[in-house]
């Protein structure tokens, strides 16, 4: 077995950031929540430990604490903005209370030579980071020295390189801090001796052996969305199973157009994998007739969901298992370790687990993965470039592109504007370049002049970002030339659709959504 790192998460939205950044450096590693790391230390057997950030105060009683026998293991750890502040407190240090928060980019100062910091420059170099932070470490337990600070931060970054234990105030995992990935490596490889040569291919092999571990001689269904993350979940399971597989796709009336011809040809034709189409339009628009939350509109579209599969594995018989593509941003947008906000977003995935009176057992074998790892998988397995490629789609589909109540006109103008735009991408060659692309229908009508003809009609809004791992992203700079022919033709071919606009929203670290 590969050498493997276990990161403990306090919390931050941005954990599965360093999950990454040590995946690409071909380490194999693993995310435990702090309430379970001790029990993880002896079964994963790390050969490090990396502490994530986290929303909680270690000044305060009862907050999220890295396991005792950690610091007697002799392990390398790396304790990152939270990780670090309770690693210092644990050890005999002081953590006050900030004057001033620091959020955003800062320079830190590298005040001494250390592995930690090998190739980035000499003592007294800057180097730009990315800070996000309310306390801060005043004193130091004993075996430590500064190796880094900034003016908000004078223990910006510690060291006891005796024992292996290295602390950053910073976050090096997002890619605000332009050398964080090597700052991890040097951890990684150089402190830690990993020797990186865990791949995609090693997680697949891994993968099909727990999916045969688990469902033994037992009956699998597997929901098919219509996106990249279920069918890459699907054939994965397939080549692990066989015919133990049964993929049901549902067939919500919500799709892009012709998505439905498109998953049925795919897996009858090209995998011959047992696909079950449901055809369930009018319930899904008669269950959202007159609904206009969009958390509601969720919550009807995860229930029917579950419904129709719960029908469909009980008139196959003999079923014991539900598998979806769950990823890793879905997980901990739905999963908040200290009670906020986040735990009703992405509440369409079913990723705390399904309703008691369904037995069956879920199955989420892209759980730990982002979607660039998904799509790479996807290349493992042999699925087709074209569809490995295609643009993130939600599971609510285009229900949530239509703020307010949706009905079935709009879904059909909506449709058609989409179509137009992504064709348009294409076009331009512009399709791989972005991240995610769609039209919105939105809440409002405007008075226009089309011809001779006075109109009052539906206002159409356009998104594009660019992103790698769908934790961060920025809005895609199309030119002016291309967006003024984009909003001619959806004008000009899409009847109910009068104005056209742009939207540049983007989606900084520590925000948690722009679907």
């Amino acid at each position: 077995m590969s050498d493997k790192v276990l990161i403990i998460d306090f919390g931050s939205q941005v954990t599965q950031l360093i999950a990454r950044r040590v995946r690409e450096s071909g380490v194999y590693c693993e995310i435990v929540p702090y309430q379970s790391a001790d029990e993880a230390l002896d079964s994963f057997a790390p050969r490090a430990v990396i502490l994530s950030g986290g929303p909680a105060s270690v000044i305060q009683n009862d907050t999220p604490r890295a396991p005792e026998p950690l610091f007697q293991a002799g392990l390398p750890i790396l304790g990152i903005c939270y990780g670090e502040q309770t690693m210092v407190a644990q050890l005999g240090g002081e953590v006050e209370e900030g004057k001033t928060r620091e959020f955003g980019r800062a320079d830190i100062e590298i005040t001494s030579k250390t592995a930690l910091f090998e190739g980035l420059g000499p003592a007294g170099h800057k180097e730009r980071v990315w800070m996000s932070h309310g306390d801060r470490v005043i004193a130091l337990p004993e075996g430590f020295e500064v190796i880094a600070s900034s003016e908000s931060a004078p223990f910006a970054a510690i060291a006891d390189e005796a024992r292996g234990f290295y602390g950053v105030q910073f976050h090096p995992e997002v890619v605000h801090t332009p050398n964080g990935a090597q700052i991890l490596k040097n951890f990684i490889h150089g402190i830690a001796g990993c020797s990186g040569d865990w791949t995609m291919e090693h997680f697949r092999e891994a993968a099909i052996a727990r999916i045969r571990e688990t469902v033994g001689e037992g009956r699998v269904v597997c929901g098919l969305s219509g996106g990249v993350d279920s069918a890459v979940a699907a054939v994965l399971i397939h080549e692990a199973i066989g015919d133990q597989l049964n993929c049901i796709f549902v067939d919500h009336g919500l799709l892009r157009q012709d998505e439905a011809r498109e998953v049925v040809d795919l897996f009858r034709g090209h995998y011959n994998i047992p696909l079950d189409h449901v055809e369930a339009q009018d319930r899904f628009l008669t269950a959202l007739e007159g609904v206009d939350d969009p958390e509601k509109k969720r919550k009807t579209i995860g229930g029917l969901f579950i419904d129709v599969f719960e029908e469909e594995a009980e008139r196959l018989g003999g079923v014991d298992f539900l598998a979806q593509g769950t990823l890793y941003p879905d997980v901990i947008e739905s999963v908040s370790f200290t009670g906020g906000p986040s735990v009703t977003i992405k509440s369409h995935h079913n990723v705390g687990g399904l309703p008691e009176r369904m037995n069956l057992k879920l199955i989420e074998p892209l759980r730990e993965l982002f979607k660039d790892e998904v799509r790479a998988l996807g290349h493992e397995l042999g699925l087709p470039d074209h569809f490995i490629g295609r643009h993130p789609f939600p599971g609510p589909g285009l229900a949530i592109r239509i703020p307010g109540a949706v009905s079935r006109e709009k879904l059909d103008i909506l449709r058609q504007a989409d179509a137009v735009y992504l064709e348009e991408i294409r076009n331009a060659g512009l399709y791989d370049e972005i991240w995610q692309a769609f039209a919105v229908l939105l809440p409002v009508r405007t008075v226009g002049v089309m011809g001779d003809a006075r109109t009052y009609d539906h206002v159409c809004g356009l998104r594009a970002v660019t992103s790698t791992d769908g934790m961060t992203a920025d809005s895609y700079p199309f030119a002016h030339e291309f967006l003024s022919k984009t909003a001619t033709r959806i004008i000009n071919e899409v009847k109910g659709i009068n104005r056209v606009v742009y939207d540049v929203t983007s989606k900084p670290p520590g925000t948690i959504e722009w679907e």
